[in-house]
């Protein structure tokens, strides 16, 4: 009888322990998602380094950017699936045992552990990649002073190329004037941030275009709206591939959340067939 009576008291005890405990087990969240950090980050410098190899610094020659594009992609889902799997199935063997917990709750409960493990394991990384990020702008500080420096005696960023695309002569002009360079690289810069290039910056332009090159104002201001369209082309292009790319991100994520959350099921399930000794 006193033997019933002390199972008794030990099971209600449990219940009220379980009831008053609360239901996620942080250690075990913790520890999954700095596997799935660590693990993110590995295979992070993997595919870095597999996709450095496969291209070449000579034209057609190594991978096409397409296909380093598409191998990137796909790399980054097969990251996310991994790491977050790998993290859940941690999380869900090391979590505590709930054993009063209804099939359906302890199900439940483990794929919130999954889905916890997934976000944490992001902030994680997204945090170790702004560090390291930081840690290279900071180390190409002189280096950013020296291109301030040149900067000063000439045109640089992405709109350089398509102004020395607009004084090209035949034969070409080695005296030029450098304040009517930087001048033009201002009004093509500025074009593409607008709709459409005011008709007086189009003509004024030509005008500095005609006298660098010898032209004549037609045929100057023939080149400007070439040159602006490719410029916008380009913008246009950078613009698509960068929507493109966070999309599948986007994607990858949510690749990532999933497996991570049925990742701690299957753990979680082997863990409560555990048989304590």
């Amino acid at each position: 009888m006193a033997t019933i009576l002390m199972a008794a008291n030990n099971v209600e005890r449990l219940e009220k322990s379980e009831d008053s405990a609360s239901g996620v087990s942080w250690p075990a969240v913790i520890a999954g998602a700095f596997v799935a950090a660590s693990m993110s980050l590995s295979l992070l410098s993997l595919g870095t380094g597999l996709g450095l190899s496969s291209i070449s610094p000579w034209s057609n020659v190594g991978a096409s950017s397409s296909a380093i594009g598409g191998a990137a992609i796909v790399w980054l889902i097969c990251m996310q699936v991994i790491a977050s799997a790998l993290g859940g199935y941690t999380a869900g063997r090391l979590r505590t045992k709930w054993a009063r917990i209804h099939s359906d709750e302890v199900h439940f409960r483990d794929t919130a552990h999954g889905l916890l493990v997934w976000a944490v394991g992001v902030v994680i990384t997204a945090y170790f990649l702004a560090s390291a990020a930081t840690t290279m702008v900071g180390g190409g500080t002189q280096l950013g002073a020296s291109a301030a420096a040149q900067a000063n005696d000439g045109l640089v960023g992405p709109s350089a190329y398509f102004v020395d695309t607009l004084f090209r002569s035949n034969p070409p002009k080695t005296d030029g004037n450098d304040l009517m360079t930087a001048e033009a690289g201002r009004l093509v810069s500025y074009s593409l941030t607008q709709n459409e290039l005011a008709s007086a910056d189009k003509t004024y332009l030509g005008v500095l275009v005609a006298a660098r090159t010898g032209l004549s104002q037609a045929d100057s201001e023939k080149r400007v709206n070439e040159v602006i369209a490719a410029a916008r082309q380009t913008a246009d292009s950078a613009r698509k591939t960068a929507a493109h790319t966070l999309l599948w991100i986007f994607v990858a994520l949510l690749i990532g959340a999933f497996s991570a959350s049925y990742a701690a099921t299957v753990g979680g399930r082997q863990r409560d067939h555990v048989k304590t000794i």
